[in-house]
């Protein structure tokens, strides 16, 4: 091969393009690992994530006197490359793979190595003087790396979702303060319940919405202890004295995330609890905000045939045989991004589960069932805002004729006539077609008109006042 190095490891000699930062080990897993086709160049907040993990360790290392200061600094060179969001093409790993994640623990010492040899003014592979293992692992295991990686890179992740939670909550709010005046009939188990308003309802989604945003956040800072200078199994084993706490500060100062070590770093290398919980609360967000689409494509059914109460933006032609039919696309494409998401907590769950004594392997589908629930969320959260909730307007009209032509309207007068008395009027209002205005007011006299607009003004049926007279 051209313009090409030839590297090894303890199997062989392998050529690596003198244009590839990765190495030999990297070159093997690209090779070993045709899973996903979802490489780790694909999150970008873990590629960083590992360059401030790297940064922390090389700092730790030379002030604990086991790194040279120029390496250090060759070190941190390239890892604030990668922090800037460079060489992440270089990554190409497959996100699922097997070993724990020693293959993307090793892109990153390579890719950190190749980077800085060149800061050193070496080239590519001249490993005596920046070594993969010896200087970017130093004192550390891909088994308090990589988990760590994958902490920092969640947090920043939680974020993302939040943020865009926090956009789907306001816009629903905004909806809420628009209908606030808009009448319409609740229903329980489908059926006609008692009136209330297109604003509640919609403000209730974005209060639903914000709940488990805060829920998410909580979740968030159970990621923040981290295991660095456990090493293989939690012993510390090749770590000098005072590395972690060293470490640990660092990173803190680098990611500005306040991170703390673990006080039991055996028990922190092999629990995979933290990663379990998140996935529930992620699920928890899916499950709920699937259910408001649920209600946003039956609000919105018809549009003559069905509860047309609201009105989606019409995106794009609905059916190649029906003219004129226009799909709830939205709604629809964010049930199916929570599908997913309710699915891949089951594969956290199983793969928490599916640990041996001091090290749990399955790390990698973990991380690839929440990295991709995280991003699928995201982008699921800012579609249906941007896309679906902010262009919804109401049928005023329909929806108040509903109330007003609904039997269960008769509830309200409980009070004043009581249970039975009102039974058989809703009875008979549904037997004949006549309104309930009709009856009681009307024909049987039961109360006065006044009585009637009183109860029935749009304040009451918003916010009813308990009335016995």
């Amino acid at each position: 091969m051209p313009n090409a190095r030839v590297e090894q490891d303890f199997l062989g000699e392998r050529e690596i393009g003198d244009e590839y930062y990765y190495g030999i080990q990297t070159l093997r897993a690209s090779e070993n690992f045709h899973i996903t086709g979802i490489t780790i160049s694909s999150e970008p907040r873990f590629i960083q994530a590992f360059g401030m993990v790297k940064k922390a360790a090389a700092l730790a290392n030379r002030d604990c006197g086991v790194l040279d200061p120029a390496v250090c600094d060759a070190i941190g060179y390239a890892c604030d490359r990668l922090i800037a969001g460079q060489y992440a093409d270089q990554f190409i790993s497959d996100l699922i793979q097997g070993g724990a994640g020693t293959s993307t623990n090793m892109n990153a010492n390579e890719v950190i190595a190749n980077i800085g040899l060149e800061y050193m003014g070496k080239r590519k592979g001249q490993y005596e003087f920046l070594h993969p293992n010896n200087h970017v692992n130093c004192s550390q295991s891909t088994n308090d790396a990589w988990p760590t990686a994958f902490r920092l890179a969640l947090y920043f992740k939680i974020n993302d979702l939040a943020d865009a939670m926090g956009v789907l909550r306001t816009a629903f709010l905004r909806k809420g303060d628009a209908f606030s005046r808009v009448l319409k009939m609740g229903r329980t188990q489908l059926q006609d319940a008692v009136p209330m308003t297109l604003g509640q309802e919609f403000t209730a989604f974005g209060e639903s919405i914000g709940g488990d945003c805060e829920r998410l956040l909580a979740a968030q800072r159970l990621l923040t202890e981290v295991n660095m200078g456990a090493t293989a199994i939690g012993t510390g084993v090749n770590a000098p004295p005072g590395y972690s706490e060293k470490c640990v500060a660092y990173l803190r100062n680098i990611s500005d995330v306040d991170v703390t070590l673990a006080p039991n770093l055996v028990k922190a290398t092999i629990d995979m609890g933290d990663y379990v919980q998140l996935s529930g609360v992620i699920k928890r967000a899916a499950v709920k905000l699937s259910k408001i689409c649920n209600d946003l494509r039956l609000l919105a059914s018809g549009p003559r045939a069905g509860l047309a109460e609201i009105n989606l933006p019409a995106l794009q032609p609905g059916s190649s045989i029906m003219p004129g039919k226009v799909n709830p696309v939205i709604p629809e494409v964010v049930n199916q991004t929570c599908f997913y998401v309710i699915g891949a907590d089951l594969t956290v769950t199983l793969a928490a589960e599916a640990g041996q004594l001091q090290l749990n392997v399955m790390g990698p589908v973990i991380a690839a069932a929440l990295f991709t629930s995280l991003t699928f969320l995201t982008r699921a959260c800012l579609t249906l805002q941007s896309k679906c909730v902010d262009g919804i307007t109401a049928n005023a009209e329909t929806t108040q004729a509903q109330v007003m032509n609904s039997a269960a309207i008769v509830t309200l007068l409980n009070p004043l006539l009581g249970y039975e008395m009102c039974s058989a009027i809703a009875k008979e209002a549904l037997a004949s077609g006549k309104s309930v205005h009709d009856i009681v007011v009307m024909e049987r006299r039961l109360i006065s008109q006044q009585q009637w607009d009183d109860l029935y003004s749009l304040d009451n049926l918003i916010n009813p006042t308990f009335r016995i007279e």
